[in-house]
């Protein structure tokens, strides 16, 4: 119960915690199953919570699907919370990003286009939203 008051967990994630204290795992699938039907236990909370974490910290889609992936979660919640961004928001983020990271420096020849649309894919942007970030930020 300490887990849970500190943040949301996945059930594997979860799992893993309370194996690491020897107990039998027939003991923690009941224990999961009461958190989970007393709704103290939930993957969609979990995942609905890191979305917003990651996307505040400037982590794109991509990023973060495979991060909620490496923690087990069902591809589906993550699919339906990823998606439940719309486009702009995830334009703005990294807008947000690349300001960030350019500071007052904004000359954007083309060495710097390829460094940037680079940067902006290593935190999990798709192309799609690269382009259109970088194309946006030129014009401005």
């Amino acid at each position: 119960m300490d887990y849970l008051s500190r943040r949301e967990h996945s059930r594997y994630e979860l799992y893993q915690k309370l194996s690491k204290h020897n107990f039998e795992r027939v003991l923690i699938n009941e224990q999961l199953e009461k958190l989970a039907n007393e709704n103290l236990l939930s993957d969609q909370r979990y995942v609905e919570a890191f979305v917003d974490s990651r996307k505040r910290n400037g982590k794109g889609p991509v990023k973060i699907s495979a991060e909620l992936l490496e923690r087990r979660v069902d591809e589906q919640l993550i699919y339906n919370s990823i998606n439940q961004v719309d486009d702009d928001e995830w334009l703005g983020i990294a807008k947000t990003v690349l300001e960030k990271k350019l500071g007052n420096n904004q000359q954007l020849d083309y060495d710097n286009q390829l460094k940037l649309m680079k940067f902006l894919s290593n935190r999990g942007f798709t192309m799609d939203q690269i382009k259109t970030t970088v194309e946006r930020f030129k014009k401005e």
